[in-house]
């Protein structure tokens, strides 16, 4: 049935992607990485519109031949309504009303927020909540009770940096690349966790992160140390850093599931697919009795299928939005509670 198959669009940072679901049912899902702004450290905005323009046409044109459909059985577009970088959430919403207005259907305007909340849950026609969900990510670090996809309330939250920048802003001190997350992740592994001991924030009385100053330790330390013995145990430093931020997270994410009685856990976002992450909270939550979601890997970075998975679920409410819908790169989660 026509009205049940969501095409969903994501274009809220520097990954162009398209993703098919019939019904709660994931069908096919592309996502096309901007590789342009490798070199420089970060995502230039202006560059990652101009990628998306040229790369969004041929991705939706991929995911439809791959699902054996064409735009005529599509029932309703899913897009990313924000937050993200202005100019790239033009270019998805743009091309989103384009379709809509000519196809005739329906279009849901989406959080990206909740879609990686979700994205745990993608082809399910269940959703597990009430829950409490850990979300880290390049541009956030909260932890988050949800009640059900329209109910939220913010448990803690960083006071500065989010743990994805600062894997990016230490990956730039060591000299490593970018996008720092995957490349310490994977520098870790050789390393050893135990060999500095990086400082561990914490706030009394509050659930709230804190990663700005571990940053600044780790810039400190290098700054100290001879050229070749940084080269040398590079890989000890990066996992000295990467246990500082699981620590932290792992830490207070369950302190704040034994003080408000959470026997569900989430985790969500880009850093949730850290190795060691995954790893430190399989082993805490079993050892507690506690379930755990971590979500596919594919799902952890931005992504379409998380996009229209909730775009089925506006479908199925019936909350379809307006051609006026605006992009907001600030857009929030509405707390309440």
């Amino acid at each position: 049935m026509k009205t049940s198959i969501i095409l969903g669009i994501e274009t809220s940072c520097d990954e162009t992607a398209a993703a098919v679901f019939r019904g709660y049912e994931l069908i096919h899902h592309i996502t096309a990485t901007q590789l342009v702004h490798t070199s420089y450290g970060g995502v230039v905005p202006e560059y990652a519109s101009r990628e998306h323009n040229k790369l969004l046409g041929p991705v939706i044109r991929g995911v439809l031949e791959q699902s054996e459909m064409t735009l005529a059985d599509i029932g309703g577009i899913a897009v990313t309504q924000g937050p993200g970088l202005a100019g790239s959430l033009l270019v998805g919403l743009s091309y989103a009303k384009g379709l809509a207005l000519g196809l005739d259907v329906p279009i849901y305007g989406i959080n990206h927020i909740e879609g990686h909340i979700f994205a745990n849950f993608i082809g399910e026609k269940n959703l597990p909540t009430p829950f409490l969900c850990m979300l880290v990510s390049g541009g956030h670090t909260q932890l988050i009770h949800v009640e059900n996809a329209r109910d939220y309330k913010l448990i803690g939250q960083t006071r500065d940096d989010a743990a994805g920048e600062a894997f990016d802003k230490v990956a730039r001190l060591l000299g490593i690349g970018y996008p720092g997350g995957p490349l310490i992740d994977r520098l870790s592994k050789e390393g050893s966790a135990d060999f500095h001991h990086f400082p561990r924030s914490s706030f009394d009385g509050s659930y709230d992160f804190s990663f700005s100053g571990l940053k600044t330790n780790v810039m400190q330390y290098i700054s100290k140390q001879a050229p070749g013995f940084i080269k040398d145990h590079l890989p000890d430093i990066a996992a000295s850093f990467q246990e500082a931020v699981v620590d932290v997270l792992s830490g207070q994410t369950m302190q704040a599931a034994r003080d408000l009685g959470h026997d569900r856990i989430v985790l969500a976002g880009g850093v949730a697919a850290n190795s060691r992450l995954r790893e430190r909270m399989v082993e805490l939550t079993e050892a507690e009795g506690k379930t755990l979601f971590n979500p596919d890997l594919r799902y952890c970075t931005d992504n379409a299928a998380m996009i229209a998975y909730m775009g089925y679920w506006k479908s199925i409410s019936g909350s379809a939005d307006s051609l006026d819908i605006a992009a907001i790169p600030n857009l929030k989660l509405s707390f309440g509670g």
